[in-house]
């Protein structure tokens, strides 16, 4: 009798198998997803905060987009982040501000990152993704006026000599 019950149930175990594989391989790919995302975030976190400290370093509101967006496109890359969209913000505004006061310069780095070749049926295939970073100003550097004119740096010397 026992020869029957173990004929009758030499199937089951690939029946098993078969329902029990594809939750598997879901579990699997998104677990990989997950922590392509995670990996993704810090990505562009770290694009982020070097965008934002580099536009802190420059003289003036054009340099420091410049300076900035490159420093973004240069993090991304080493990082090895593909983005289908990608887009990067500087706000400026902080070189606006008195030579004396609080400034900040902030970089916003938005990004689509793709799964595609991880991606199940039913998975996401990208996942949008945005970061920021704010970076204070010196507060007592001299910053551009406009015109080839700097705060502190044209400034006459009290003994009456030029610059």
């Amino acid at each position: 009798m026992s020869t029957r019950r173990n004929r009758a149930q030499r199937g089951s175990v690939s029946i098993e198998m078969a329902v029990v594989a594809p939750a598997i391989l879901a579990l699997f790919a998104g677990a990989v997803i997950g922590g392509r995302v995670n990996i993704a975030r810090q990505a562009l976190e770290a694009a982020a905060y070097d965008a934002a400290r580099t536009a802190s370093l420059a003289r003036t509101a054009g340099e420091a987009n410049a300076q900035a967006l490159a420093a973004a496109g240069s993090t991304l890359d080493a990082q090895g982040l593909s983005c289908t969209s990608l887009e990067v913000t500087i706000s400026t505004s902080g070189f606006d501000v008195p030579v004396g006061q609080a400034a900040t310069v902030t970089a916003t780095v938005s990004c689509t990152a793709t799964f595609s070749d991880v991606a199940l049926p039913g998975m996401p295939g990208s996942v949008p993704l945005v970061a920021s970073f704010s970076s204070p100003l010196d507060t007592y550097r001299s910053r551009a006026l406009g015109f080839g004119i700097t705060g502190a740096s044209d400034a006459v010397s009290p003994s009456g000599g030029g610059p």
